[in-house]
């Protein structure tokens, strides 16, 4: 009993620990995380059911290309690191942290809707006129 009770509390401290670092969690640290779940399961249904994976040449699951994504989502959770720390160094409160966070949620929100078009799922002609225009601007930075 004593071995489960020093588990809960390490697993309860090390959460604790790590809402503290990425400055609390709140709504819009929750929002970020759903939209990369749904980002990786949408990612994984795209190569797994339809073979129409873009990370990869064959379209097919990989479990690279997959690790690969976990590691970039983990990246983006320490830049809001980063940014809370500026927040502290610059006395913004939550403006970078906040910021940040919305960054990255239309990141993850742009690689959704890639991944629901790449299923066929019809998207609006909104939505792919603003997916066509932010891959091209994708391009350049590359």
């Amino acid at each position: 009993m004593l071995v489960v009770k020093v588990a809960v509390l390490t697993i309860a401290g090390t959460i604790g620990g790590i809402a503290k670092m990425i400055g609390g969690f709140d709504h819009m640290l929750r929002a970020l995380i759903v939209f990369m779940a749904i980002d990786f399961i949408t990612g994984w249904l795209a190569a797994a059911v339809f073979k129409s994976s873009k990370k990869t040449e064959t379209g097919r699951l990989s479990s690279t290309a997959g690790f690969r994504g976990l590691i970039k989502k983990g990246c983006i959770l320490l830049m809001i690191v980063v940014a809370v720390h500026l927040d502290g160094l610059l006395g913004t409160n939550t403006l970078t942290r906040d910021a940040a966070i919305v960054a990255f949620s239309v990141n993850e929100l742009l690689s959704i809707l890639e991944n629901m078009g790449s299923m066929g799922v019809i998207l609006p002609d909104a939505l792919t006129n603003a997916l066509e225009l932010l891959g091209k601007s994708r391009e350049d930075r590359k």
